[in-house]
């Protein structure tokens, strides 16, 4: 064990496969034991490295973890980006290397700012903080990735009580301790009470997560459930914006629609009709129709086109609606590449990967309404929209039900689109909110407000998805105060690990 913890390349291929760990405990593996392994190796890893070293052993972790866990972009690249395998196998390496960054300088920013001595109880703690305040940092930074937190694995795990409490990053924090925990006991252990301390802590943590998980933080607004039915096309993507194949499309999804009768809220997944809204006038207005005659509220994806406030005419990716249901939503939070292309003037035309159809989309304003679905109130979120835990609370909290749409054909068949689904999962048990879920080959489900999956169908076929749905009300504490108290809290700890951190140096 001290051999492989000492700086050279044995350590940071161990933490190459520890940083894979993390992938494992999330979807579609499941296995959230592991990411408790996986913190504590990186707790011990940097235990006795230079700031230096510290930097190399926490940079190894996360290539590990971003290699196994992002390989999706590879997919995309090579196979709807058309880039031949050798440069999609560079880009996809240096994406998941730039993002192995982040592991290493939180490494570095521990050994050299944090880590209090080895003994010291607080090490932990502050440990926890500062993981989750890079976890924080990576959803921020430069428009933010916010994908394998730790707290993921607690959908439906031990600390899931803990999500309407404090979100996802609660759970990582309670998993990230628990993790440096563990480290701190084998550190420590030849001293008794390190390990007493060590283990009451984890069962207090363990115990307060169990009690709060049968908590009720909202209430059924009305004892009526809306019937929901959602169209999967299964449309492929490789003609999804193909001219010739767009009026076999439309009618597909009528087809499909009408075949499934009518419901509450009907909906169509993200960009269900590639056409742009303003010209799409007459079928719009046919389902419209439909919709009216079935009492039902209809929603669908759709590219929206209008003037900004500068009076430009700038292109969105957009819900619309009709029937029962009132108002247009425009997308948010963009997907790099897949939607807009930074540095365009640069980049466009290098590659066919940076000319995909739907990457000139503009940014829609903030603050903008959810959805009137009759007399209820949905909270829209496009795609990559719902991995953002602060973003989507927001919205959230004005609204009874939740909708999430997406064309995950881009993933593939890899990791990505389950993945996803479980980021869905956890908004919807942060928000204490039923949840929606309609793409165009899967994961189509509904989901409950304790984050379980109460209808589903399988990925890559044509199908409809039906179910029911209950409009809620009232805040979860996390919709109320957001990770204001997790901030306050993990300053705290932050600050006490870098005072004790400067009190080792003044003492030697």
């Amino acid at each position: 064990m001290q051999r492989i913890l000492q700086p050279g390349w044995s350590g940071h291929f161990i933490s190459l496969l520890m940083g894979g760990l993390i992938t494992l405990s999330l979807a579609p593996f499941n296995f959230w034991p592991l990411a408790l392994v996986a913190v504590a190796w990186l707790y011990l890893a940097v235990n006795e490295l230079s700031p230096k070293q510290s930097f190399a052993r926490g940079w190894w972790f996360g290539f590990g973890a971003f290699l196994s866990g992002t390989s999706w972009v590879y997919v995309s690249i090579h196979n709807f980006g058309n880039a031949p395998p050798w440069l999609a196998g560079l880009l996809t390496l240096g994406f998941v290397g730039g993002l192995g960054l982040l592991h290493a300088v939180q490494a570095w920013a521990w050994s050299r700012w944090f880590k209090p001595a080895p003994s010291s109880f607080s090490a932990p703690f502050a440990f926890a903080a500062l993981w989750v305040a890079f976890e924080a940092f990576r959803g921020w930074f430069l428009t933010g990735f916010p994908w394998l937190y730790l707290g993921y694995s607690q959908v439906e795990g031990p600390f899931s009580g803990l999500v309407p409490v404090g979100g996802v990053w609660l759970a990582s924090f309670a998993l990230a301790l628990c993790g440096a925990l563990l480290g701190y006991a084998l550190l420590q252990r030849h001293r008794a009470s390190a390990i007493w301390q060590s283990l009451v802590s984890l069962g207090a943590l363990l115990l307060g997560a169990l009690a709060l998980h049968n908590n009720l933080w909202t209430q059924p607004k009305s004892n009526k459930p809306l019937s929901v039915i959602a169209i999967q096309a299964n449309v492929e993507q490789n003609l999804k914006w193909d001219p010739a194949a767009l009026n076999q499309q439309l009618q597909l999804y009528r087809q499909m629609t009408l075949a499934a009768g009518g419901a509450d809220l009907v909906i169509w997944p993200e960009t269900a009709v590639p056409y742009m809204k303003d010209l799409a006038f007459n079928y719009l207005a046919l389902m419209d129709d439909w919709a009216r005659a079935n009492h039902s509220s209809f929603i669908t994806g759709i590219p929206i086109r209008q003037h900004n406030e500068h009076g430009e005419l700038r292109y969105y990716n957009g819900i619309t609606t009709g029937g029962q249901a009132q108002g247009d939503y425009l997308k948010q939070k963009l997907v790099p590449f897949g939607e807009y292309v930074p540095l365009q003037e640069t980049l466009r035309g290098l590659i066919e990967f940076f000319d995909l159809p739907m990457s000139d989309f503009a940014k829609g304003p903030t603050q903008q309404s959810p959805i009137q679905a009759g007399e209820y109130q949905v909270a829209p979120y496009i795609c990559y929209e719902v991995v953002y835990p602060e973003f989507a609370a927001e919205l959230a909290a004005q609204s009874d039900v939740l909708l999430t749409i997406s064309n995950d054909t881009w993933f593939g068949r890899s990791l990505g689109p389950l993945q996803h689904l479980q980021m869905a999962q956890m908004r919807a048990l942060e928000a204490g909110r039923w949840m929606v879920r309609a793409t165009n080959n899967g994961v189509s489900v509904i989901i409950d407000p304790k984050g379980k999956i109460t209808e589903r169908i399988p990925q890559f076929e044509q199908a409809v998805l039906s179910g029911e749905v209950l409009p809620m009300q009232g805040l979860t504490p996390y919709l109320q105060w957001r990770s204001w108290p997790l901030i306050m809290l993990s300053s705290l700890f932050l600050f006490l690990g870098f005072w004790k951190r400067r009190s080792l140096f003044e003492d030697q």
